[in-house]
C-alpha cells in the first residue's frame, strides 16, 4: 500500500512505497487563516500510541493499508489496544463539540499517529487534507478507485498528491466480484434496482479492507450534508459498522473533524488557503462520487441531490456511513424489517395535528378517483417506523398548520404493511415518505420530486401546483 505521508523533512523511505513531504514551518497557536488552535490542541493527552518512528522501513506488502500491523511490535499493540478500550469517546465528543475542525484533527493525529488515515473521496474532503498539513504532523491518506469515477476526478488525484507531496492509498474493488456482477446484471442494472448492491462490491467491501489496517479513520461528513442520516453525527465515535487493526465491536474509531461546518465555510476555507479542487465543482457538481450516479444540482437544490437521483427520496448512502441510519430495522428498499409472523414492529403513529386528516384506505382510494376536487390535497405517504419520515414530521406538521383555512387539505396515509403493494402501484410509492399532491380538476396527483423536506420547500412545492 501506498502512503500518503508527510512529516518536518522530505525523505523518501527505501523499499517501502511510501514519500513523506514536510512542512517548513512550525505550528503557532495563534492565527492559521481564519482558525485558532486553542492551548488545548497544544497540551494533549501524554498518552500517544507508542510505534516504532515513523521513517522505519517496514517491510514491503502488497496489501495497501494494513501497513500498521507491519511496524508495531506485538507488544505494543497490546498496550495501544488498552489505552483505546479506556477511552470514553462520548465524552471526548462532547469535549470536543465546538473545537475547530483544526484542533479536532490535530487531537485525532496526535492521539493515533500512523494507526489513522484521512478517507479521501475526491470531492471537498481536501479541506480535510490540508487541515492535516497545518497541523504539522505525519498523516495518511486513502481513496476508493471504483473504477467508474469521472476523468476529472482521476485529475484531481494527481493534483492533490503534487500540491502535497504524498502518495494516496488507492483501494480498489475485488475484480471477480465486479466481473461477476456486470456479467449477470450488466453495467447498469443499480438504474433498476437499487445502488446499495453495486456500492457495495465497488465501495463498502474495499474499505471494509481498508479499515483493518487502521485503529482509527478520518471522514468529511457534515451534518448539513443530508439531513435524513448525518445531522447528528458526533466529531468522534466509536465506528458503529466497521472493525478496525484489532478485530471486534468497537476496534476502530471514526473521526469526523469538520462535522460542525457548513458546506459554504468549507469552501470559504479552500479558497483562502488556495488548494487544488476538483474542476466538477465549476459546473455544478457538489457531491461527487461515480461517474454513472452523479449530476450537477440546480440552485435552490439540496447537494446529495445530485446522487443516486433515480431512486427519488431514498437515503443518500453508499454504504460507507449506514451506521448514521439509527433505525436498524430499516433496510435499503425502505421497508421495515418484519417480526417472525410477518408483522411490522408497532410503533407510535407520526404527523399528529388538528390540521392534518388520517386518510384510510378507501379514503385514499376514493381521493384517487376523483376528477373534479373541490379543493387540492397534499398527502404523504409514509410508516411510521421509518426514519426519514420521522426527521420530516415536524415540517410537515408546521406545513399543515400553515395551510389550515387556506384551501388546501393536508393528509397522511400509512401505506407499509398490506396498504404497500397498492400504494405502489397506484400512487407511485418507491420509498417512504413518498408526498403527492392531488390538484383540483385533475385526477392524476403529482409526486414531490426531491427530498428536501424543509417546511419551505414543501410550501413552495404546494404554491408552485396549486
Amino acid at each position: 500500500m501506498a502512503l500518503a505521508v508527510t512529516s518536518s523533512s522530505s525523505a523518501a523511505v527505501s523499499g517501502s512505497g511510501f514519500s513523506f513531504s514536510s512542512s517548513s514551518y512550525e505550528l503557532k497557536a495563534p492565527q492559521i487563516g481564519s482558525f485558532r488552535l486553542s492551548e488545548r490542541a497544544v497540551n494533549f493527552s501524554k498518552r500517544r500510541c507508542s510505534v516504532r518512528p515513523i521513517n522505519a522501513q517496514p517491510k514491503r506488502s502488497d496489501s495497501v493499508v494494513p501497513f500498521a500491523a507491519n511496524i508495531v511490535a506485538p507488544e505494543v499493540v497490546e498496550k495501544v489496544e488498552a489505552e483505546v478500550e479506556v477511552e470514553d469517546y462520548e465524552q471526548l465528543a462532547k469535549e470536543l463539540e465546538n473545537a475547530s475542525p483544526l484542533e479536532i484533527m490535530d487531537r485525532a493525529l496526535e492521539k493515533f499517529g500512523n494507526d489513522i488515515a484521512i478517507a479521501f473521496s475526491g470531492a471537498e474532503d481536501v479541506a480535510l487534507i490540508e487541515y492535516a498539513h497545518l497541523t504539522g504532523r505525519p498523516f495518511r491518506v486513502f481513496s476508493l478507485d471504483t473504477g467508474r469515477l469521472n476523468p476529472e476526478t482521476y485529475q484531481f488525484f494527481d493534483a492533490v498528491e503534487k500540491h502535497y507531496g504524498i502518495h494516496i492509498e488507492y483501494m480498489f474493488p475485488d475484480s471477480v466480484e465486479v466481473q461477476a456482477l456486470v456479467r449477470s446484471k450488466g453495467l447498469f442494472s443499480f438504474y433498476e434496482d437499487g445502488h446499495q448492491e453495486c456500492c457495495r462490491v465497488r465501495k463498502v467491501r474495499p474499505l471494509r479492507r481498508a479499515l483493518k489496517g487502521l485503529r482509527a479513520w478520518i471522514t468529511g461528513q457534515r451534518k448539513d450534508q443530508s439531513p435524513g442520516t448525518r445531522s447528528e453525527i458526533p466529531v468522534v465515535q466509536v465506528d458503529p459498522v466497521f472493525e478496525g487493526l484489532d478485530g471486534g465491536s468497537g476496534s476502530l474509531v471514526k473521526w469526523n473533524p469538520v462535522a460542525n461546518v457548513q458546506g459554504q465555510d468549507i469552501w470559504n476555507f479552500l479558497r483562502a488557503m488556495n488548494v487544488p479542487v476538483n474542476s466538477l465543482h465549476s459546473r455544478g457538481f457538489v457531491s461527487i462520487g461515480c461517474e454513472p450516479c452523479t449530476r450537477p444540482v440546480l440552485p435552490g437544490q439540496h447537494e446529495r441531490e445530485g446522487r443516486w437521483w433515480w431512486e427519488d427520496a431514498k437515503a443518500k448512502e453508499c454504504g460507507l456511513h449506514k451506521g448514521n441510519i439509527k433505525d436498524e430495522n430499516v433496510n435499503g428498499n425502505g421497508n421495515g424489517a418484519l417480526h417472525a409472523n410477518g408483522t411490522t414492529p408497532t410503533v407510535p403513529d407520526i404527523f399528529n395535528t388538528q390540521n392534518l386528516v388520517t386518510l384510510s384506505r378507501a379514503g385514499i382510494e376514493n381521493l384517487a378517483r376523483l376528477e373534479d376536487r373541490k379543493e387540492p390535497w397534499i398527502v404523504v405517504l409514509y410508516a411510521p417506523w421509518c426514519p426519514y419520515c420521522q426527521a420530516m414530521e415536524e415540517s410537515y406538521v408546521e406545513l399543515a398548520d400553515k395551510l389550515a383555512g387556506s384551501g388546501v387539505k393536508v393528509g397522511k396515509f400509512r401505506a407499509d404493511g398490506e396498504h404497500k403493494e397498492y400504494a405502489q402501484r397506484e400512487l407511485q410509492l418507491g420509498s417512504f415518505p413518498t408526498i403527492l399532491f392531488f390538484p383540483k380538476y385533475n385526477s392524476r396527483p403529482i409526486k414531490y420530486p426531491t427530498e428536501k423536506r424543509d417546511v419551505d420547500s414543501l410550501m413552495a412545492f404546494v404554491n408552485a401546483l396549486r
